[in-house]
């Protein structure tokens, strides 16, 4: 599945970072205007659905026509959305995590963290993502400090 995130990367709509959860995805985008943003979210949500079904040896619907994006336009919106990206395992998950991060985000390719990843933490599957080009997801959300693994995400 993580292939469909790195498969949909395109020069005008780049996937920076995710998080996978049960039910839904959480995804920090970068394009380059509504449309791009638009269409790149429609590409990603049929190669999901295309995967999935295949996977699960089934046709039809994957998704609700619905995706909530905000355009994020301050350095500490941005940061607020890195923890809640990269840290949401801890509003979902019902079960204790062994590990501070979620092996099911793009957490190990995120070099913001105060603290070194736990020692033979990996995310699942290979880098996914690209290196962001704006300048709030490049260094602007730095304004506001590093993140901390102990970090949980709230409300955006």
């Amino acid at each position: 599945m993580l292939g469909a995130l790195r498969d949909s990367n395109r020069s005008s709509f780049s996937i920076v970072h995710y998080s996978v959860q049960p039910n839904h995805i959480h995804l920090l985008v970068e394009a380059e205007s509504a449309s791009l943003l638009s269409s790149g979210v429609r590409s990603l949500s049929v190669r999901l659905a295309r995967r999935l079904n295949k996977l699960l040896s089934r046709r039809g619907r994957v998704w609700a026509d619905r995706w909530h994006g905000r355009p994020l336009t301050s350095p500490r919106q941005v940061r607020n959305a890195l923890v809640y990206v990269l840290q949401n395992h801890k509003k979902h998950s019902t079960m204790p995590f062994g590990s501070a991060l979620d092996p099911l985000s793009s957490a190990e390719w995120f070099n913001g963290f105060i603290e070194e990843p736990p020692v033979g933490f990996r995310s699942v599957g290979p880098p996914s993502v690209c290196e962001p080009k704006t300048w709030l997801l490049q260094k602007g959300w730095l304004r506001h400090g590093r993140l901390t693994l102990a970090e949980s995400p709230r409300a955006l």
